[in-house]
C-alpha cells in the first residue's frame, strides 16, 4: 500500500515515528517535484542563452554581463519571500492554519511592496551597471536594455517567488513544479517569437515557419518576463483559490501584528545579506572576467548556465527540506529534525556527485547546445571540468542552507557565505587571473565551493541551530 505525502506530513506534524524507508520516501515525494521544477528553471536559461548565442559572442556576452547582477536582486526577491514562507511552515507545522493564512495575505502585501521599490533601484542603475563592470562599448547598449526589461520585471518574480514558497510549505510541491515546467516552455515560445526574424526557425515536420519580431536580446528579455507574469498569475490563484490549507477566507482578515514583521524581518534580513554578500561577490566575479575579453565573458556565463543543470537538483532537495525541517520544527519534533538533516544532506551530496561526474563527461556537449563558437565551447569544457569534482561539497552547502532556513536561521548561512566568498574565492581569483585567465579564476571557485561545503558541514555536526 502506497503511503501518501499528505498521510507522511500529517504523521510528522502529529508526533507519530516515521521508519526509515518512510523519511526516504518523504523525501523523494517532496524533492522530485522541486528538482523537476529547478531543473526547468536552468532549461529555461539554456533556451535563452543557447537562442541568443546564435546571434554571435557580443549579444552572448551583453548577457552574461549584467547576469551576475540579475542574480543579485533574485536573491533580495528570495529573501523576501522567505521571510514570509517560513512563518507559514512553522505555523501549519504546529497546527495553526488561522495563523497561516493570515501570513500569506500579509507576506504577499509586503513582499509585492519591497519588489516594487527594488525595480525602481534597478531600473535606475540599468544606464550605468555595464559600464560600472567593464563592459566594451560593442556590448554595453544590448546589456542596458536587458536589465533595463528584467528590473520592469521584477515585481512578478517576487509574487512567483512567494506563493510558489508558501505552496511548497504547505507540502504542495507538485503545483509550484508544474507551473515552472510551464513557465520553461512559455520562455521557449516568446524567445522564439521575439528573438529572430520570420522564418528563422521552422516548426518540425511542417512546412510553416513562426513570425519573429527580430528584437534580439531585447526579445529575450521580454520573452523571460512574459513567462514570469503568466507564471506569477498562475502561482496567485491556486494559492489563493485553491489551496486545501492556505486559500483565503474572508471572515479571517486581519490586521498585520507585529510579530509577524518582525519575525519576517529576523528570517529575511539575514537571508538578504546572504544574497547580497553571494550577489556582490558574482558581479565582483564578473568584474574579474570583463579584461579577459567577449570569449572569456560568453565563455564563462555560458558555462554557469551550464553547470546550473548539475547544481539545480541540490536546490529543489533544499527546497524540499525547508518544508519538512520547517515542519519538524513547526511541531517541536526536534529529534527528527536533526536526522532527516543528515539524511537529506547525504542524498543531496550523492546526487550532486553524480551529476558532477556527468558533468565532467558531457562537457563539450553540453556548451556545444549553448554556443557554435569553436573557441567558446573549447574554453567553456576546460573550466566546466575544472569545477565538476566540487559538485558535493556544493551540494551539502546548498542543502544545509535549506535545513537552516526551515529551522528560522538565516544568520549562519550569511557568515559561512560572506567568510568563503571573499575571503577566499574573490581575492584567489584576482590572484590567479593574471597567469591562468579564466582557467585559474574557476580554479578559485572550485577550492572555495569545496570549503564552503566542509564550513557547512561542521556547523551542522555541532548540533546548533
Amino acid at each position: 500500500m502506497t503511503v501518501s505525502k499528505k498521510d507522511l506530513l500529517a504523521s510528522l506534524r502529529e508526533g507519530k515515528r516515521l521508519s526509515m524507508r518512510e523519511e526516504l520516501l518523504l523525501i523523494w515525494q517532496l524533492s522530485i517535484p522541486a528538482v523537476l521544477a529547478q531543473i526547468s528553471h536552468i532549461i529555461l536559461e539554456y533556451a535563452d542563452a543557447s537562442m541568443v548565442g546564435r546571434l554571435g559572442p557580443a549579444p552572448s556576452a551583453a548577457i552574461g554581463l549584467v547576469s551576475s547582477t540579475t542574480w543579485l536582486f533574485g536573491g533580495l526577491c528570495t529573501a523576501a519571500a522567505t521571510g514570509f514562507t517560513v512563518q507559514v511552515a512553522h505555523r501549519i507545522g504546529a497546527g495553526e492554519l488561522v495563523q497561516a493564512r493570515s501570513i500569506v495575505r500579509h507576506g504577499l502585501a509586503v513582499s509585492l511592496g519591497f519588489a516594487l521599490f527594488l525595480s525602481l533601484v534597478a531600473a535606475t542603475l540599468s544606464p550605468f551597471l555595464p559600464h560600472w563592470l567593464g563592459g566594451s562599448s560593442q556590448i554595453c547598449p544590448d546589456a542596458s536594455v536587458y536589465f533595463l526589461i528584467y528590473a520592469l520585471g521584477i515585481p512578478f518574480m517576487e509574487l512567483n517567488y512567494t506563493a510558489g514558497g508558501m505552496l511548497q510549505c504547505s507540502g504542495n510541491m507538485k503545483t509550484p513544479g508544474m507551473l515552472n515546467i510551464l513557465m520553461c516552455f512559455l520562455n521557449i515560445l516568446f524567445n522564439a517569437l521575439l528573438i529572430f526574424p520570420s522564418g528563422t526557425i521552422r516548426l518540425p515536420c511542417t512546412g510553416l515557419s513562426l513570425p519573429g519580431a527580430d528584437l534580439g536580446v531585447k526579445g529575450a528579455a521580454l520573452g523571460t518576463v512574459c513567462s514570469e507574469i503568466v507564471c506569477a498569475l498562475l502561482m496567485l490563484y491556486f494559492l489563493l483559490a485553491h489551496s486545501e490549507m492556505l486559500h483565503l477566507r474572508q471572515r479571517e482578515a486581519r490586521p498585520v501584528s507585529a510579530r509577524e514583521l518582525k519575525q519576517a524581518a529576523r528570517i529575511a534580513i539575514p537571508q538578504g545579506f546572504e544574497s547580497t554578500v553571494m550577489g556582490s561577490a558574482y558581479v565582483a566575479f564578473t568584474a574579474i572576467v570583463a579584461p579577459l575579453g567577449t570569449i572569456a565573458i560568453a565563455a564563462n556565463s555560458f558555462s554557469i548556465t551550464a553547470e546550473g543543470l548539475c547544481y539545480m537538483p541540490g536546490y529543489g532537495l533544499s527546497l524540499a527540506a525547508t518544508t519538512l525541517i520547517g515542519q519538524c520544527f513547526g511541531a517541536r519534533r526536534y529529534d527528527l529534525t536533526r536526522r532527516m538533516s543528515w539524511l537529506l544532506t547525504f542524498v543531496t551530496m550523492a546526487v550532486m556527485g553524480c551529476s558532477g561526474a556527468l558533468m565532467y563527461c558531457f562537457a563539450p556537449q553540453m556548451i556545444g547546445l549553448l554556443s557554435p563558437d569553436p573557441a567558446i565551447q573549447a574554453l567553456g569544457t576546460v573550466i566546466l571540468r575544472i569545477e565538476a569534482v566540487a559538485e558535493p561539497f556544493y551540494g551539502a552547502s546548498i542543502v544545509i542552507s535549506g535545513i537552516f532556513r526551515g529551522m528560522g536561521n538565516t544568520l549562519t548561512s550569511s557568515i559561512l557565505t560572506l567568510v568563503s566568498m571573499w575571503a577566499i574565492r574573490i581575492p584567489l581569483a584576482a590572484v590567479l587571473r593574471p597567469g591562468l585567465g579564466l582557467r585559474g579564476v574557476w580554479m578559485a571557485m572550485r577550492l572555495e565551493l569545496i570549503l564552503r561545503g566542509l564550513f557547512f558541514l561542521l556547523r551542522l555536526k555541532s548540533g546548533k541551530r
